[in-house]
């Protein structure tokens, strides 16, 4: 079977082996195709992560696309119904591990900018790239340390185009147009291990924290806005005790998280919870971890140029979302650029046979098309 451009690229990637931090060579693959076409690429490893970034044009703005060649580990392969490392179109289906997170997007990148170049050489402003090895995992030598070395250089993108797989039952019915921030903790509640029949000879922490941890699950921290929902807060795990019955443990240790929206910021987050645990008296240690900020591209020409191009390729109007998870573009959106998530269906990522449909490629890659004769096409 003949296939298009795009869904060759696409095959091609999915067969490198690359689970994070791995690269499998799918970059120099990336790089190639853009060098034809006049990119100047730059491969920037940092520690054991491969990145890269690409750029064609001189001057004027840049509209970028970032993305990620890493995929989740597949868990037991027997449990694929085909290989996830050996893509495979079968009922208009192309199946295997990172079809839509995210080699399927990538490849539409690539095939976009093929097509775009050949029919406008002479564009405004400057396309990107700017690809990591390192989104599905600690994400700390990744789009992070690419967009530190571009802050050093005073390069700035004007517009960035995220591959994440937005859409939910039909390619580009949603695009994220933002994402809320990501404020993780580790609570240590000090207590007096003892024998459960001597209580008055212990202090057991779940106890002390429990009136605490329930002040902070009912703690309404904000109302969301128009574009966010409400600020959540949820406990992810508790660990205390020795295992035994008997024995009163001497440590509580609970792990939460909060996502949150734009009408708090992390600092106030951590304050608020605070205050809450010293109004208990628990003796305590907090430990923070910001994964991200929220962001918010509410409108301009990104936001425009990709609602315009899905009308243009689907007949449909997008839904605009902040819902969701993390993505990279919380290291891009502070820089200044706006910021959109448009990619293929996500109802089967991170899951045994990831699949997408075969055709929803091709659309992505004509919606990206479109996008950059909107913004850069004199």
């Amino acid at each position: 079977m003949s296939l298009s451009p795009t869904l060759q690229l696409a095959v091609d990637l999915i067969e490198r082996r690359s689970v994070t931090p791995e690269d499998e060579g799918c970059q120099a693959l990336m790089m190639q195709r853009l060098r034809a076409i006049g990119f100047h690429c730059e491969a920037l490893r940092f520690g054991e992560v491969d990145n890269f970034w690409a750029v064609r044009g001189d001057s004027g703005p840049l509209l970028c696309f970032a993305g990620h060649t890493d995929v989740v580990p597949t868990g037991p392969e027997e449990n694929w119904q085909t290989p996830p490392f050996a893509p495979q179109i079968s009922d208009g289906m192309l199946r295997g591990r990172g079809a839509a997170d995210m080699k399927g997007s990538l490849a539409a990148m690539v095939t976009a900018c093929e097509r775009f170049v050949a029919e406008h050489p002479d564009h405004q402003g400057r396309i990107a790239f700017l690809i990591t090895s390192d989104e599905e995992g600690p994400a700390k030598n990744g789009t992070a340390k690419v967009v530190e070395w571009l802050e050093a250089q005073n390069e700035k993108i004007t517009w960035c185009v995220v591959g994440e797989p937005s859409s939910t039952t039909e390619v580009g019915d949603v695009i994220k147009n933002g994402r809320r921030g990501s404020l993780g903790a580790i609570l240590k509640v000090a207590g007096v291990q003892g024998h459960v029949a001597y209580p008055h000879l212990a202090a057991n922490p779940i106890h002390l924290a429990a009136p605490a941890l329930a002040e902070l699950a009912a703690e309404r921290w904000d109302e969301g806005n128009d574009f966010f929902p409400a600020t959540s807060f949820q406990i992810s795990n508790i660990n205390g005790g020795t295992g035994a019955t008997n024995v009163i443990p001497g440590e509580l240790e609970v792990v939460f998280n909060f996502r949150f929206s734009t009408e708090l910021s992390a600092e106030i987050l951590q304050q608020r919870s605070e205050a809450i645990l010293d109004k208990h008296g628990l003796d305590y240690q907090l430990e923070w971890n910001l994964s991200g900020q929220p962001f918010l591209t509410a409108e301009g020409p990104l936001v425009e140029a990709a609602q315009k191009a899905i009308r243009q390729v689907t007949g449909r109007d997008t839904v605009l979302s902040t819902a969701g998870g993390t993505s990279d573009g919380r290291f891009i959106a502070p820089t200044g650029a706006q910021v959109v998530e448009l990619g293929p269906v996500n109802a089967t990522i991170h899951k045994v046979d990831e699949c997408v449909k075969a055709d929803d490629l091709n659309l992505l890659s004509d919606m990206y098309q479109a996008m950059m004769v909107e913004l850069l096409a004199r």
